[in-house]
């Protein structure tokens, strides 16, 4: 299996890159997302899914951990194979699109390409409890804000210590955004 691959875009095309690892270049399908900020001639990371089928073997890359677990469970709902998961992954962030899916926001899911109402009602209704809790940030006005981290470091090396994409949102849940990294982890883990 392989896991990540590491190398120089070498070329982009059809939502697709060519990552260069010392001479050999490997195929990688990324959501739109990562395919808009992958630069030709610079080094790029991708958490890769090897997807093996009897006609076929494909490379589906993530430049998170976060988006790579949620990608792993949306291709376990019915009906959702690893081109619908790589295009709903395409609509935003992946905690944009977990916290859809915790907020059961079924339409928003299915303005993904060649994804379709009951296909995102189901994912919804299969992904809801597994995804963790909504995220919510507060203004200082005590408005809710819609505005999501995306970059959550914390959440990444949960998920790099092997919780879950469940576990660790509901490990970080109350824990004060405003602390470092570190100190947000070390906090995660005592509770």
């Amino acid at each position: 299996m392989i896991a990540h691959v590491r190398g120089v875009v070498a070329e982009k095309f059809a939502g697709s890159v060519i990552i260069d690892v010392q001479g050999v270049g490997y195929e990688v399908n990324v959501t739109a997302l990562d395919f808009d900020a992958a630069r030709l001639d610079e080094e790029v990371k991708f958490y890769t899914f090897h997807h093996i089928r009897e006609q076929s073997q494909e490379l589906f890359g993530f430049s998170s951990l976060a988006a790579k677990k949620l990608f792993e469970l949306l291709i376990t709902v019915q009906g959702v194979g690893p081109k619908a998961a790589l295009s709903i992954l395409s609509l935003d962030a992946a905690e944009h699109v977990r916290n859809a899916i915790a907020n059961g926001d079924s339409v928003y899911l299915a303005k993904a390409s060649g994804v379709g109402k009951k296909t995102a009602e189901s994912v919804v209704v299969k992904l809801s409890d597994k995804v963790g809790m909504p995220i919510v940030y507060r203004r200082s006005d005590g408005g809710a804000q819609t505005e999501l981290n995306t970059s959550d470091e914390a959440l990444e090396a949960l998920i790099a210590l092997g919780y879950s994409l469940s576990d660790a949102t509901k490990a970080l849940e109350h824990v004060d955004q405003k602390l470092s990294t570190s100190d947000r982890v070390r906090e995660a883990l005592k509770g």
